[in-house]
C-alpha cells in the first residue's frame, strides 16, 4: 500500500445467476480492501450484451472510491474478488458472474498489458459511459473529457435500460 489514496472510478458487471446481488457483494468487498473507500455507487442498468451477443443480458454498474493500494495491489484484488463469486475465464467476453474493470486511476496513465489505464475500450461503451456520468461529480485527476455527453451519445446507438429488480415492479 502507498500513502496517499488515489481516486478510482471501477465497473461491475454481471449476466449470469443472481446479477444484482454479485453486483452488490462486489461494491461491499471494494469497499472493505485495505485502505479503500466507497466513496458512491451509480444506478444499476441493464444493457444488451456487445462482443459476443450469445448470452444473457447484462447488469452493469460504475463505483467510485478512494484506495491506498497500488494499481498492480487493486487489480489483484479486484481479479480476487471475481474469482470467489465464480468467475471462471473460459471464453473472453463470455458470460461470467461479475466482471471487475478498473475504469480510471488518478493521475495514472498506463500501458501495461496487465493494467491499461485508462481502460482501452471504456470510451465507446454506452453501459460503462452512462453509469461513470452519474458519479463524475467525485473525478479528480482524471482526463478531461465530458463524460455525460459522451454517455448520452453513445446511449443513442447502445441501449442501456436502468434496471428495476423483478421484486420492485408493480
Amino acid at each position: 500500500m502507498s500513502g496517499a489514496a488515489r481516486r478510482a472510478f471501477i465497473a461491475l458487471g454481471s449476466n449470469v445467476g443472481d446479477r444484482g446481488a454479485y453486483l452488490a457483494q462486489a461494491r461491499d468487498a471494494l469497499g472493505a480492501l485495505p485502505g479503500t473507500s466507497l466513496l458512491a455507487a451509480s444506478f444499476v442498468y441493464e444493457t444488451a450484451p456487445q462482443d459476443r451477443v450469445d448470452q444473457p443480458a447484462f447488469l452493469n454498474q460504475v463505483v467510485a472510491l478512494d484506495t491506498a493500494l497500488e494499481p498492480r495491489d487493486l487489480l489483484t484484488a479486484c481479479q480476487r474478488i471475481e474469482t470467489d463469486h465464480g468467475r471462471r475465464r473460459e471464453v473472453r467476453f463470455g458470460p461470467r458472474t461479475l466482471d471487475i474493470d478498473i475504469l480510471l486511476l488518478e493521475g495514472m496513465e498506463s500501458d501495461d498489458p496487465l493494467l491499461t489505464l485508462p481502460h482501452p475500450r471504456m470510451w465507446q461503451r454506452a453501459f460503462v459511459l452512462v453509469p461513470l456520468a452519474e458519479v463524475w461529480s467525485f473525478a479528480r485527476g482524471m482526463p478531461a473529457v465530458d463524460v455525460p455527453a459522451l454517455g448520452r451519445e453513445l446511449a443513442r446507438r447502445q441501449p442501456v435500460q436502468r434496471y428495476v429488480p423483478p421484486e420492485a415492479r408493480g
